[in-house]
Parts: C-alpha cells; sequence; structure tokens
C-alpha cells in the first residue's frame, strides 16, 4: 500500500517532504505564542485548501460556499458538547453527517438539473446565506449573539473533549494536515481521482467514454463536505466562539479558498505554499503595523486581493507549478498533481 503510494514520486520529493515535517513538528519549541498561533492558522488554511481542491481542483466544480461546511461542523459538535456533554470525536460523526447531506443536496439539485460553471457557484453561496440566516435566529445555539464553549483552562490537555493547550490544537492541526495530503495524494491516483480529471476538462467526453459523470461529481462534493466539517469542529474548540455572521459569510468562504488558489489548483502542496504566503505574510505585515501603531482598516482584504492580482498576472496557474519545476519535481513528484508541470489546474 505504502509502496503504491510512493510510486512515481522522486526521492528529491520524499526529501523535501520530510525536512518539511520535520520543521512543522519542532516549530512549537522555538515559536512564541504568537507565532504558535499564525502557524495553527497556516495549517488551518492548508488542511480547507485541500478539502477544497477535492472538489475544484480534481473535479473542477467551483465551490463559493465552502464555509457553509465549516459552520455546520463546528455548530454541530459544539452544540452536543454544551448541551449534552458529548466529546466533540463523538459530535464529528454528526458533523460529518449534517455537512456530508448539505453537500449531497447541492450537489444533487446542481448535477441532476444541469446546474454548472459560475450557476453552481452561486449555489453554493445561496446555501451559505441560508444557513447563516437560519442560524442567525435559531435559539438553541443563541443565535447572532453568539454560542459560547465553557473554558476550564489552557493549561490541563484534554485531546478527548478538545480543551487545551494552543499547543495541543497545533500538533492535531499538522496531523489532519497531514493525513488530508495522504489522502489527497492516493485520491488523485485512484480510479476515482482519473475520473475526476477526466469530469473537469470535459463533462461530455467523460460521459461519452462511459463514466457515471454525475456519481463522480456527488462523490467528490461529498467527500470535500465532510472533509471540511472536520475543520469546523478544530476551528469551534480552538477559538470557542461561534457567530453566524463571521463563520457562514462569503469572506470567510473566500479566505478559505485563496490558498489553493494562490498555491496552485489541482496541486497537493499548493494549498499548503499557498497558506503560508497569504497567512504567513497577512500576520507578518500586521505585526508591523502594530509596532508603528498604523491602523488601516481593511488592510488584510487589500492584501489578499493584491496577492491575488498579481498570481492572476504573473503566476496565472499558481506558484507551486512553477517551483516544482524548479526543483524538478515536474512529474508524478511531491505534488502528486497528474499535470502540475504542465501548469494546468
Amino acid at each position: 500500500m505504502i509502496a503504491r503510494l510512493l510510486e512515481g514520486v522522486p526521492r528529491r520529493g520524499l526529501v523535501l517532504l520530510g525536512l518539511l515535517l520535520a520543521a512543522l513538528v519542532v516549530f512549537p519549541f522555538f515559536a512564541s505564542g504568537y507565532l504558535l498561533t499564525v502557524g495553527f492558522l497556516v495549517l488551518y488554511f492548508a488542511y480547507v485548501g485541500q478539502s477544497w481542491n477535492i472538489m475544484m481542483g480534481f473535479a473542477g466544480q467551483l465551490s463559493l460556499g465552502h464555509s457553509l461546511y465549516v459552520g455546520l461542523g463546528a455548530y454541530a459538535a459544539a452544540a452536543l458538547y454544551v448541551h449534552f456533554g458529548v466529546s466533540p470525536w463523538i459530535g464529528l460523526s454528526a458533523s460529518i453527517a449534517f455537512s456530508g447531506l448539505a453537500g449531497a443536496v447541492i450537489g444533487f439539485l446542481a448535477f441532476r438539473f444541469g446546474v454548472a460553471g459560475v450557476y453552481f457557484a452561486i449555489l453554493t453561496i445561496a446555501f451559505a446565506e441560508f444557513a447563516r440566516i437560519g442560524f442567525d435566529h435559531f435559539a438553541w445555539v443563541q443565535g447572532s449573539s453568539g454560542f459560547f464553549l465553557p473554558v476550564a483552562n489552557y493549561a490541563t490537555n484534554d485531546l478527548w473533549n478538545l480543551r487545551g493547550s494552543p499547543t495541543m490544537f497545533y500538533y492535531l492541526m499538522l496531523a489532519m494536515s497531514a493525513a488530508a495530503f495522504v489522502l489527497c495524494h492516493a485520491l488523485v491516483r485512484s480510479r476515482m481521482g482519473y475520473y475526476w480529471q477526466a469530469i473537469r476538462e470535459s463533462p461530455e467526453a467523460a460521459e461519452a467514454l462511459g463514466i457515471n459523470v454525475f456519481r463522480y461529481k456527488m462523490a467528490a462534493v461529498v467527500i470535500s463536505a465532510a472533509m471540511t466539517s472536520l475543520a469546523g469542529v478544530v476551528f469551534a474548540f480552538y477559538y470557542n466562539n461561534l457567530f453566524p455572521e463571521q463563520i457562514f459569510h462569503i469572506s470567510r468562504s473566500i479566505e478559505l479558498i485563496l490558498g489553493p488558489i494562490i498555491g496552485g489548483i489541482g496541486t497537493l502542496v499548493g494549498p499548503l505554499v499557498g497558506a503560508l504566503l497569504l497567512t504567513g505574510l497577512a500576520e507578518g505585515m500586521r505585526e508591523i503595523m502594530l509596532q508603528l501603531k498604523v491602523d488601516v482598516p481593511g488592510v488584510k482584504q487589500v492584501f489578499y486581493g493584491l496577492c491575488l492580482l498579481l498570481v492572476v498576472m504573473f503566476l496565472p496557474h499558481g506558484v507551486w507549478p512553477p517551483l516544482a519545476r524548479r526543483l524538478g519535481l515536474e512529474r508524478g513528484g511531491a505534488d502528486g498533481a497528474a499535470r502540475a508541470d504542465e501548469g494546468k489546474p
């Protein structure tokens, strides 16, 4: 199994991945509390970017409402924990079920009735907005006033109930990101992964070849939604508060997908590279402005917009594909993308 996963991956790619993993493992030993939070955010956005990449990068289905699955996962696990004392790991089953069902409903409505392209993207935004408005008036989770999780202390790490220090959450997010990388690598090299890529390039041609386009599109949406819901659970228990206006808003969805867009859609390393660049540079700029005592409203959004503009103008296929070429990882390399060397998403 392991040999099959590593097939076609050059030794240089394995070495670089090993060095990156080692650096991420030892990072908390040298990082301050602030840098540890930045590291957590980088891994969080890398994980969610990887989840979204299944839907868009592999299967070619553009979702602009992925915050829906983050919010459903977060609220399901948090509500079960607060009201019934259920461990978030048990509540995760409800989170996956709700998010997977939402993804299945969206996918069924879109794919059964021929909603594609920009109209599919609008449909995903609409469902996220429905959820935002609905949870805004959902008294069981305190509606618009916010849903708060009890926090005893940060000194003792309780992994079963996800109560503990930022270091514990960092390593949890690192494990999730590594697992998502391995899973996506296996998926893209599987028969379903090749079917997804065929559907992405031309659904009509894929259908003519006998591929059940509806089934595999649905699989991409449900898998992506279920993976994303896990990030929502960690988000809820890390920040300990949930506001519908914050977690379901379209700006949150855009923030989630910028990583793979900047790094390289359809590649495995791209979401991590994009998250590292965006989050690292944005937080670094924020820290510099705090030191200079300069307060510019919306500067983070302006920075994201400039990054996106520069990538579209000079690196239209993302940062990772040309970097992979320079490192000699063009085909079958560490990113595992079948066509990264061609620069196509």
